[in-house]
Formats: C-alpha cells, structure tokens, sequence
C-alpha cells in the first residue's frame, strides 16, 4: 500500500493545468528561424557567486510553481504539467567568455543562445551566469513566451533584486513600470470575449478574409467600434520590400548600444511637446534609415511598421504570468531626412494608436489562433507578419540602483522574439536614470548589428542639437529644424 508521501508525490508529479488560449498560441508559434522566447541581460558591477544566485533563484523564481512546469502540447490542447526530474542545476548555469571576455565576447555568447531553442523535455527557461566579466559577472536569461509577455517577465527578473546590497534591509520596489493609461486600458478587457469571437471568424477564413465581402458585412453588424478596428489592422498594406526583410537564417545577432541619458530624453521631448517614448522609436526609426542607405537601400518616402506591444494589465498584477498584452502597428518614417519631422510623424501615429483599440484587437485574435489547426494559425502568422518589418519594445523600468545577490546591477536590457517572418527586434529600457538600446537581428538580413546600434547615440545626438538650437518660448518644429539642419540625413 502507498504511503501518505508516496501519494501526495504521485499528485505532485500528475498535476497539469490547462494553458490560456493566448499563451498556447505563443507556445505554438515556436519556430527554427524565431525560437519563442524572451533573453535578458544583466551586467553587475561586482563578481557574482553562483551558489548565491542559486539561493536567490531557488527562494525567488521559483516562488512562481509555473516554472517548475514543463509545457505539453497535444492535438487535444496544451497543458503545464509540474516536471518530476526538476533539477536546479541545468536551469542555473555557469559560463565563461572567450579571449578577453569583452563587450564584443559577450554579444557573440548571447547572440549564440538567442539562436538556441530551450529544450522542451524541461521547464522552457534558463539561466546562464558568466562569473568574470568587466569587472563584475553578467548574466543572461533565457524565458519562453509561453510563460508571460515581456513585461510580466522583466518585473519577474526585478522581483529577484533588493534595493539595498542587505536584503534584509529591503524596502519594496516602487511601481515605476507600468504606466497608468495602459491600465486604463486593460479595465476595457472585459470586452476581449467579443473580439475574440470576432476573431474566431477571421481566422477561419484564412489567408482571404480580408477580402470576403461576406466578412465585413459580419463585422459590421456586429457594429461599433471593433468592427472598424478590426477590418483598419487587415487591410493594413504588407511593408514594403526592404533590406530588412527576408528569408530569414537560424542565427541571431545581438548587440547594445551605450546608454542614454534619460534627463537629455525628457528634455526633447518637452521641447517638441512629445512623448520619451516618442523620441526613443524617432530615433529607433533614425538609426535604422542612416544604416539602410549606407547599405545602398534607397528609402526616400520609406514608412516601415513595427509590432509594439501594450500591457493590458491592471497595475496590481504587474508580476503575474501570462500573456496579457495586445499588439499596434506603429509607423516608423525611415524615409524622412529631417530629424523633427520623423519625431513629429512617430508622435501622431502614437497618439492615433491610444485612442484606438488596436491592442485589443491584436488580443482577441490571439486568443483565436490559439485554438485555430496549425497549418490555419501559420496561414494567419504570416499575413500579419507582412505588414510589419521589426518588433519594438520600450518598458520603463525603476530609477534607482538595483541589487542582485548582493551585487550592484549596472546595466540591463532585453529582447522579446519575433513572429512569423519578422526578423529584427528593438528593445529599450530605462533604468536608474539611463536609456538603454538594444537590437536582435536574424544574421541573413543584418550580419553586423552593430553597425546599427553604434547609430543610436548619433541620431539621439541630432534631436538633443535642435532641441537646444530651438527657442525654449516656442515648440520646435520641423520647419524650424529644416533651417537649422538642411542636410537631413
């Protein structure tokens, strides 16, 4: 007969748990040139220990139950089911760098593991702690999107650090990160059920129902605002052919830029009455047209989109799993020379965007393809993927000195996968008073990632000119920055 113990382990090991439609959709949405997950970069100023971060992780991360499961899919639905082999070990790892163990060594190393798949015979995340580096240890973190959005993860990885090098002389993290307007946002989910019965419809008609008459007669009766929301994202045009897109490879190249300073960026954006946000993606959308026509591109009149996700979250629940985000379209004006003219167009499209419900457009229909059949969900990624050239991702993070066992947390950025033939993602992260870029690149379509993040500063540089050239009585505007800077490139 089994013991009291030997049944309460047989429990243990047969617990499974229905995954969210939106979350089997990410977990389905893996593929050989876009492996579905989330890879962070810590950089600390002193040298860390690996069995200290063991202890921090063990007491931690895994306070989340979720990441003592693996995710299991089958044709009747896909599950968490608790992994009886768990086995801290292989999920914290030690590493080292080769050669002189530079900024360039740790690029190549990280880049590496962003082309890796995380294994699915185990819980989809791991930890990888390089103990020597500049003068303290890095370490990279690799989470599969399955588990939770982007933002839900970066405030998992804060929630292991203190604010204080004494953990037990912590004080709680201010809730810096989320902005209240995105929970503004997510208190109009309730309505998510309509859209994504909406959805539903949409995808059933797979790669024509943008243009089924039939369809749009659907959506319009069901009427009101959706309906248009809906219709405006699929007759979206595909982006236009571009250097950017392509076959994409199996490899990944990732690279960061030098931080920015987030006063200088606040200080833009009140002089061209605009957002940080907006100056950051003005000058993401710089960045990338000054290295288009040094590669020959010709970009005159050139708008690209990016895929940017919006928390849909209330701000009490910053810390759950899940994916609860949608996702908007934002025009990126790589064809325009003037610097304020390009910040000015980013600004509207930003604004149109938040008073439209775009994001939650993009949540039903996830929702949707999360129970669609395979061969219909990879019909619906790939026409969405085409209107789109990159990812872009900007999450506000704490303005104060952070500590991770023990250790000063100097720098940190992070990259959310890309999606059906989407090859290249933006990230930006603010913290302790400081902008931080970073680009993951598909190794086809930009071998030389830094070639492209070296430009950040450049183009930020261009905007912090004219801001303080401008009149401080007046908003600069385009025009007054075309006198300033004829030349425009």
């Amino acid at each position: 007969m089994a013991t009291t113990g030997e049944r309460a382990t047989s429990r243990k090991r047969a617990r499974r748990e229905a995954m969210s439609r939106v979350d089997t959709a990410w977990l389905r949405m893996e593929r050989p040139t876009n492996p579905m997950m989330i890879t962070g970069v810590l950089m600390f100023a002193k040298t860390m220990s690996l069995e200290r971060l063991k202890r921090v992780v063990k007491q931690r991360f895994l306070a989340y139950r979720r990441f003592r499961q693996k995710a299991v899919d089958t044709p009747a639905g896909a599950s968490w089911r608790t992994d009886p082999n768990f086995n801290l070990d292989w999920h914290v790892q030690p590493a080292a760098l080769p050669g002189r163990a530079d900024k360039r060594a740790l690029e190549r190393f990280v880049s590496q593991l962003a082309s890796s798949p995380l294994s699915h015979d185990r819980p989809l995340w791991q930890f990888h702690l390089v103990e020597n580096y500049n003068g303290g240890s890095a370490l990279i973190a690799r989470i599969h999107h399955s588990y939770a959005d982007g933002i839900a993860l970066v405030q998992v990885l804060l929630s292991l650090t203190d604010t204080q090098p004494d953990a037990g002389n912590d004080s709680e993290l201010p809730r810096t990160w989320l902005k209240q307007d995105h929970a503004d946002v997510a208190r109009r989910v309730g309505a998510v059920d309509r859209y994504m019965q909406l959805g539903s419809k949409v995808v059933e008609k797979g790669m024509d129902f943008y243009r089924d008459p039939g369809l749009a007669a659907v959506l319009a009766k069901e009427g009101g605002e959706i309906a248009r929301e809906l219709l405006h994202a699929l007759a979206l045009s595909d982006d236009p052919p571009s250097l950017l897109r392509g076959r994409l490879g199996v490899s990944k190249r990732v690279a960061w830029a030098e931080p920015l300073d987030l006063e200088e960026v606040k200080a833009v954006g009140r002089a061209c009455d605009c957002t940080v946000n907006d100056v950051l993606m003005a000058t993401a959308a710089g960045a990338l047209r000054s290295y288009m026509i040094e590669r020959g591109e010709r970009v005159d009149g050139m708008t690209l989109r990016a895929t940017v996700p919006v928390n849909l979250r209330p701000l009490e629940h910053a810390r759950k799993l899940g994916n609860h985000f949608g996702l908007v379209f934002l025009d990126l004006p790589v064809g325009e020379g003037n610097p304020i003219r390009r910040l000015e167009r980013v600004a509207e499209c930003m604004r149109n965007l938040k008073n439209s419900r775009q994001a939650i457009v993009a949540y039903g229909l996830l929702a949707a393809l999360g129970m669609a059949p395979a061969a219909m969900q990879g019909l619906a990624l790939e026409l969405f993927s085409r209107k789109a050239t990159a990812v872009a991702t900007n999450v506000p993070g704490p303005q104060q000195p952070l500590y991770l066992a023990g250790c000063m947390l100097r720098e940190m950025m992070f990259w959310v996968p890309q999606t059906g033939s989407i090859g290249i993602g933006i990230s930006i992260l603010s913290y302790n008073g400081r902008v931080h870029f970073g680009l993951i690149a598909d190794g086809r379509l930009i071998p030389d990632p830094d070639a492209v993040i070296s430009r950040f500063g450049a183009e930020f540089e261009k905007l912090l000119y004219l801001s303080l050239m401008g009149s401080w009585e007046h908003t600069l505007d385009a025009v007054a920055a075309e006198a300033m800077f004829p030349a425009g490139n």
